[in-house]
């Protein structure tokens, strides 16, 4: 492919906006390897060569560290990436972002905190699974008045994590009674392999500190008590596994999950999903605002004050941090569940 090949320059765009808006502040090496792909025509063509749904940053620069790439500046990272150019095509064909952040229960649990009873959830996208365990997850909030620490009922857990609770609005924090786990994912990742553990230790970005130890401690919470795993695509199979888990726990309410997952469904299946998880059960979503149109009521973006919303069956009951490190809870709500603070 030539520099002004389309596809290219469309690469080269996505890179630099990456380096400019998304990789400050987590990652200052993947900064330096996106602007480097951003202002180096060749590079770009090998990128170009891997299908266009395999070619974000996160996912290359992750395929290019599996596979051996030295974590030193962009030439020579993009040395490497020249002299095994046919390897890093190959493995990023065959990969998906799966990042997998245990700390997104932390803004997760208010939610659950409002759905009464045994819980059974059934989490779109699972990977591995990491978010299927909010109740064996040690969850520290952080406001004006001090921490509120929330345990599992067997004492702390070796996954800790850190919120912080903005707005000065009071959060529901209970730990939910979750009496099955299953989930669905196109990969499904086992916390028990170790070419999986390795592939989502090696999804966190160089320079995000204590993640990839939150990444091992929660693998290892999953490897002792594995989720039911399904393979396949969620807007065909919600239906049936969602079937699969009322009878595997009849006396539990059913929650649907879809943190983080629905921006890489195409607009029609995750329609699809959507109303699927909405039928069989009750809904929880980590979405960002202008994604759906499922809110209730809509979302005035306007006056949103940042983050990812976090919702129960469509209704917005916060702004969040995408990766569950801070919330703001709104003040008021009009579902059918009421905030019970604890």
């Amino acid at each position: 492919m030539t520099p002004s090949d389309p596809t290219v320059q469309q690469i080269r765009e996505r890179y630099a906006r990456f380096a400019r808006d998304e990789a400050p502040g987590r990652s200052a090496l993947y900064a330096d390897w996106a602007a480097g792909v951003a202002s180096d025509p060749g590079a770009a063509g090998i990128l170009a060569r891997i299908p266009a749904a395999h070619r974000q940053p996160p996912l290359v620069f992750a395929v290019t560290r599996l596979l051996g790439a030295p974590e030193r500046p962009y030439a020579e990272w993009t040395a490497w990436v020249r002299d095994h150019a046919d390897d890093v095509v190959a493995e990023c064909s065959r990969r998906s972002v799966q990042t997998n952040e245990p700390q997104r229960c932390a803004v997760l649990l208010p939610a659950l905190s409002l759905i009464d009873g045994p819980v059974a959830l059934l989490e779109v996208g699972a990977s591995a699974g990491l978010c299927l365990y909010p109740d064996r997850y040690s969850c520290r909030y952080r406001t004006g008045d001090g921490l509120t620490t929330v345990d599992p009922s067997d004492g702390p857990s070796t996954v800790r994590l850190d919120c912080d609770v903005r707005g000065g609005t009071e959060v529901p924090m209970r730990m939910p009674r979750i009496v099955a786990r299953f989930g669905i994912d196109l990969q499904p990742l086992d916390a028990r392999d170790p070419a999986d553990r390795r592939w989502l230790e090696g999804l966190v970005w160089p320079g995000e500190q204590g993640r990839v130890e939150r990444v091992r401690a929660a693998l290892d919470i999953a490897a002792a008590d594995p989720p039911q795993l399904l393979a396949g695509d969620a807007a065909d199979l919600l239906p049936e596994v969602a079937a699969r888990v009322r009878r595997a726990a009849p006396d539990a309410t059913l929650v649907v999950t879809t943190p983080g997952v629905l921006a890489h469904v195409p607009r029609a299946g995750r329609e699809r999903i959507i109303a699927a998880a909405e039928r069989e059960g009750r809904w929880i979503t980590l979405d960002a605002p202008a994604l759906h149109d499922a809110w209730h009521p809509a979302i005035d973006e306007a006056s949103w004050p940042g983050g990812f919303a976090l919702a129960l069956d469509g209704e917005v009951l916060a702004a969040v941090d995408p990766l569950g490190g801070w919330i703001r809870w709104r003040t008021e709500r009009r579902g059918r569940d009421a905030p019970t603070p604890r």
